[in-house]
């Protein structure tokens, strides 16, 4: 049972719903919430926004000028609103909108990817990955929550099984933008790149998957075949949030340098380099050609290597150790148990399992994670925040909403409700394969 769900009050209860990722998912989520006889708006800034949420009667078109936002959202919010739900907290409509919720007392509900992968979403309350309420939690407060729970260690599924239709609703969300946003003329996109150029990136990756697939298959069987020993870095989308809110990069052009110099500085000379690219790097800047102009730059040419996108697993299997900005796939290496080391701020990053070495000396000699720290660590998360399912494929959206529809009701935050009695909500919270 969910402590502190009741259908008493739900009538009281209004859901305003700003941005979620892309495709129905936070329709989706509405309508669970409406059959327990809550009120839910959605407030939409494009076209894409008002494709995937199909009750016009709920949805409200922002069409203003945007130096208007700040005083339209706190008017909107004054008018019994009880709850604001949002995917990612720094975009600039999402942070403008947090500020005035938190001033009217308004309870703030967050989505965001899965800090751990593969097949979890995430949910918490007022703020996720650098702003998240773990950032301030040590592992020993998550160890005193554990006692109210058993220590079964869930595993993690094989695979996440949403990439395919990732993208597709990305390109069906930005051709909606290109194609019919006449009604939305003060749009502007969160992005440094236009709505046009999105979606061609969105509609490449789709053409394009056969092709870089056997790139990418080349690639990695000859890492694996050559038997050398090899650290893995994690690069990440240069326009994420965690990099530009969490890390002092701006791009992975700097990362893929800084660990190129570092490599070079005092890694052993059999060691080699392997770049990973994230699943849905759209190639609008060529890493690749980067990593391999700054390996012949500082001798490395034979020793440096690029693998686009595809399955982290099997890279994993082999590495040395890793090296990421603040990627929470890390964490599939440090559940192997592997040395890592990150360069920015995450909600993994406790010093219990990620190296305080410098970059050099960690490809020197890299020391490897406290596994038991890690262990309750990942318990914790998947006791409290980490839901499986997923936002893109329609089984995914099904299973996660069946876990999540309660914990968005519940009074209580989702890390909080593990310690508000001895009776904790373990069905709740225990993960479903």
């Amino acid at each position: 049972m969910v402590t502190g769900l009741t259908d008493a009050g739900m009538e009281n209860k209004s859901f305003l719903f700003l941005q979620g990722p892309h495709g129905p998912f936070f329709y989706d989520l509405s309508k669970a919430i409406q059959q327990s006889g809550a009120r839910v708006t959605k407030i939409g800034f494009n076209e894409g926004d008002r494709f995937f949420w199909r009750n016009r009667s709920t949805f409200v078109a922002y069409t203003k000028p945007y130096d208007q936002w700040a005083d339209f959202i706190m008017d909107f919010l004054r008018d019994g609103i009880t709850d604001l739900v949002i995917y990612g907290d720094t975009r600039p409509l999402h942070k403008t909108a947090i500020d005035a919720a938190q001033a009217l007392k308004i309870r703030v509900h967050c989505f965001e990817e899965g800090y751990l992968r593969p097949y979890w979403c995430t949910y918490e309350r007022d703020g996720v990955n650098g702003h998240s309420k773990l950032m301030n939690m040590s592992v020993e407060q998550m160890r005193a929550g554990l006692q109210f729970v058993d220590n079964e260690q869930p595993e993690a599924p094989a695979r996440w099984g949403d990439m395919r239709q990732h993208i597709l609703l990305g390109a069906v969300y930005h051709w909606q933008i290109l194609a019919r946003n006449g009604r939305f003329k003060n749009y502007e996109t969160h992005r440094d790149s236009p709505v046009s150029h999105e979606f061609w990136l969105h509609f490449k990756r789709l053409i394009t998957r056969p092709v870089y697939a056997y790139r990418r298959w080349k690639a990695t069987q000859r890492i694996k075949r050559n038997g050398f020993v090899y650290h893995l870095s994690l690069l990440q989308l240069s326009h994420d949030a965690s990099i530009r809110s969490h890390s002092r990069f701006t791009g992975m052009a700097e990362f893929i340098r800084e660990c190129v110099v570092a490599f070079a500085e005092k890694a052993p000379k059999h060691h080699h380099l392997v770049f990973k690219s994230h699943p849905l790097e759209d190639d609008r800047q060529p890493l690749s050609h980067v990593a391999a102009q700054l390996a012949k730059e500082y001798g490395l040419e034979g020793r440096v290597h690029f693998v686009r996108g595809g399955k982290l697993a099997e890279l994993l299997d082999f590495a040395r150790s890793v090296v990421t900005i603040n990627s929470t796939a890390a964490q599939q290496a440090l559940w192997r148990g592997l040395p890592v080391k990150a360069l920015g701020t995450g909600v993994f990053c406790k010093p219990e399992f990620t190296s305080e070495q410098e970059l050099a000396d960690f490809f020197a000699s890299p020391k490897k994670p406290d596994l038991s720290a890690y262990r309750d660590y990942r318990q914790f998360l998947l006791m409290t925040s980490q839901i499986t399912g997923g936002y893109y494929s329609r089984k995914g959206r099904v299973r996660l909403i069946r876990q999540v529809v309660d914990m968005v009701l519940d009074e209580h935050d989702p890390y909080d409700a593990l310690t508000v009695s001895s009776a904790a909500p373990v069905q709740q919270f225990r993960v479903v394969k």
